[in-house]
């Protein structure tokens, strides 16, 4: 027997929540135009508003689609105005979105892009709200690239910058190397900046086999391989799944216990 195709995948992330029909309405919409799509959602709890926030979700999810995928982001809170929305194509997959950053951890990671700005109608609902274009324009949109659409079809190419956030980054100074909360995750754990890879580059340049890590006058000895390397209720630092430097309390919430959130300072000190 002949495997049967599947169907295109499109990924949906967005702060719309999952207690009003916001999320199930684009999935229809996505559906009636594009019957043999996939639907993932990879998130939908992003704070409202938070572009910085979705930026970064999606930035841990990509990489693990496959190729192909179009993602829908609705993180919006110029909605209305007379902000572009943009379809990406980049990392050989898709990503329709506005253009208000939260496309600049893909659009930094991309090795080359193609940006074009969507303006042609016919790919619209018939009827367009002024406060739901993740319905009317971005849902149908979506679902028209994952039945096949090129991109260009949308609109001319994207001209002038795109909108980018600023991107935390490590720094070393002569404290150590210096990393920054950019996330705190639903477990109360605080994500850095810092890679591993980063931190073993500086280790080996330093020489520093051993290091401290402070975060305000909390004092963390060593790095551990999992959350369960201390005891319940003791504060830990470890390379989570993302691949960054992560500060948690096991069977706890770091930011609880710290009281502290996205933009701290964690230091990170060779030890003699």
């Amino acid at each position: 027997m002949a495997s049967q195709r599947r169907g295109p995948l499109v990924a949906l992330l967005s702060d719309l929540g999952t207690t009003d029909t916001y999320v199930g309405v684009m999935k229809a919409v996505i559906l009636g135009i594009c019957p043999t799509a996939r639907i993932v959602d990879l998130c939908h709890d992003i704070a409202p508003q938070d572009i910085q926030q979705g930026a970064f979700l999606l930035d841990t999810a990509w990489p693990y689609c496959p190729e192909g995928t179009v993602h829908l982001i609705v993180v919006d809170p110029g909605v209305g105005s007379e902000r572009r929305l943009l379809a990406v194509r980049a990392h050989g997959q898709h990503f329709v979105a506005p253009d208000n950053g939260v496309l600049t951890y893909v659009l930094a990671s991309a090795r080359e892009f193609s940006a074009f700005s969507i303006e042609r109608h016919r790919y619209f609902l018939p009827e367009v709200s002024q406060t739901f274009h993740g319905r009317d324009i971005l849902a149908p949109v979506a679902a028209h690239l994952a039945s096949g659409l090129p991109a260009d079809s949308l609109g001319p190419e994207a001209t002038g910058s795109l909108q980018w956030l600023p991107v935390s980054r490590p720094v070393v100074n002569e404290a150590g190397l210096e990393a920054h909360v950019v996330h705190v995750d639903r477990f109360g754990n605080l994500v850095t900046d810092l890679s591993e890879q980063y931190f073993i580059t500086w280790q080996r340049e330093t020489a520093s086999d051993r290091v401290v890590i402070r975060v305000g006058d909390s004092v963390i000895e060593e790095v551990c391989l999992a959350y369960a390397g201390r005891q319940p209720s003791e504060l830990l630092a470890l390379f989570g799944s993302t691949g960054r430097l992560e500060i948690a309390v096991n069977m706890g919430s770091a930011a609880q216990v710290l009281n502290v959130g996205r933009g701290a300072v964690v230091m990170v000190e060779a030890r003699a």
